[in-house]
């Protein structure tokens, strides 16, 4: 489940109309979602509050061994329009699963950014500020988000720590997002590492104004998405590369039967090639699978997965209100107001098996998950955690 943060930095990327699926770093966020969820350890309690529409705190605490919590902050220049309550909180945004790529929309104009007063130019560039500090290890974390333009964004990400070589690290992302193809430039102090990646969406330019229909023509509906990509990236200090290729196609809202996303992504260096196969095979069950294959060492690994929400009102019952009043406002819920949470599991072939369960308790969201490995049968629970959040 995503932190309180991570829900108030995506309500910042929705406000500033920020696509963060048209990236090649989120080529695999399906099967990611599905697969490589992180099980809670020990207890871990989150008090957040959204205290001003550009100003957001939280506080955590847990016990894993020793106990340890962190504190943060969050200011936002541009006013976020999103529920903080976490009993109004919508679980879909919350909880990473399946992920419904929408259509390209085109670049808003520069000129549509621009607030003129007295002869003058007045608008400020949209930016995040975000710091963490955590306890007893004293380590800070802090992220600089800004939006340059209608097409580009600026992201710096610091880490203090003492551990770390030369005591922490910067990343800077300059990432550019035109539509048909987004471009992302890095620099990390951590071995003067460079690099470039880039995705490319076939078909359809949302730069293009559409041709107006006469007659009885209409605009013929896009059903599905093809994209590839590609990762370049070099140390200038220890000398050493790598490069990275992907590709995939996935279904849009038009698409008529269950959506799907499949992808394929290779490392020549390494001789690493992975598939993906994620398919939302119902309203509420969703489907993924894996296969990793290396072409020097000839190993394999294989891991399938699903994610079932469950849901609290009667079908039955529903289609008799639709009968009796299907004109009557009242009866339309809330997003998720028949949903009572999701329950995923992960197993692979070495039997290691993961499962969480994720959902809402009266004000409370809560995740609890165990690891499991079979094959030890000494000790075959790896780990077991229970993971609560509040929010006002």
């Amino acid at each position: 489940m995503l932190g309180f943060m991570d829900y108030v930095q995506n309500a910042f990327a929705e406000a500033t109309g920020w696509n963060r699926d048209n990236s090649y770093g989120t080529l695999n966020a399906t099967a990611q979602a599905l697969l490589d969820f992180d099980t809670p350890r020990g207890l871990r309690l989150n008090l957040s509050s959204l205290a001003a529409p550009t100003f957001a705190t939280s506080y955590s605490i847990g016990s894993v061994g020793v106990v340890d919590g962190s504190v943060s902050y969050l200011y936002s220049s541009v006013p976020l329009q999103t529920s903080a309550k976490s009993c109004d909180i919508d679980l879909h945004r919350v909880i990473r699963g399946y992920r419904h790529l929408r259509e390209l929309r085109r670049p808003d104009d520069d000129a549509w950014w621009e607030l003129w007063h007295g002869g003058k130019r007045i608008d400020r560039k949209k930016t995040l500020l975000y710091g963490r500090i955590l306890v007893p290890h004293s380590t800070l974390e802090a992220l600089y988000l800004r939006r340059l333009s209608p097409t580009r964004q600026l992201r710096i990400s610091c880490v203090s720590d003492s551990n770390l070589n030369n005591g922490g690290t910067i990343l800077g992302l300059l990432q550019n997002d035109h539509g048909k193809y987004s471009t992302e430039y890095m620099y990390s102090t951590d071995s003067a590492l460079m690099g470039v990646r880039g995705l490319y969406n076939f078909g359809f330019d949302p730069r293009v104004e559409p041709a107006i229909p006469t007659g009885q023509e209409t605009t013929e509906p896009i059903y599905g998405r093809f994209s590839a990509g590609a990762e370049l990236y070099y140390g200038l200090l220890n000398k050493s590369g790598g490069i990275s290729t992907g590709l995939r196609f996935t279904t849009l809202p038009h698409h008529t039967g269950f959506p799907y996303t499949m992808t394929l992504t290779l490392n020549p260096l390494m001789g690493n090639l992975s598939s993906t196969y994620a398919v939302k095979a119902g309203q509420n069950l969703a489907l993924c699978s894996r296969f990793d294959f290396n072409f020097y060492s000839y190993e394999s690994d294989l891991q399938v997965g699903c994610e079932l929400w469950r849901r609290r009102r009667n079908p039955e019952v529903e289609w008799a209100v639709k009968k009796l009043r299907p004109d009557w406002d009242a009866l339309t819920p809330k997003p998720d107001e028949d949903v009572a949470g999701v329950l995923k599991a992960r197993v692979d072939q070495n039997w290691k098996i993961g499962l969480l369960w994720e959902g809402r308790v009266k004000e409370l969201l809560f995740t609890l998950g165990a690891s499991l490995d079979l094959k030890r049968r000494e000790q075959i629970f790896r780990a077991v955690g229970v993971e609560l959040q509040y929010s006002s």
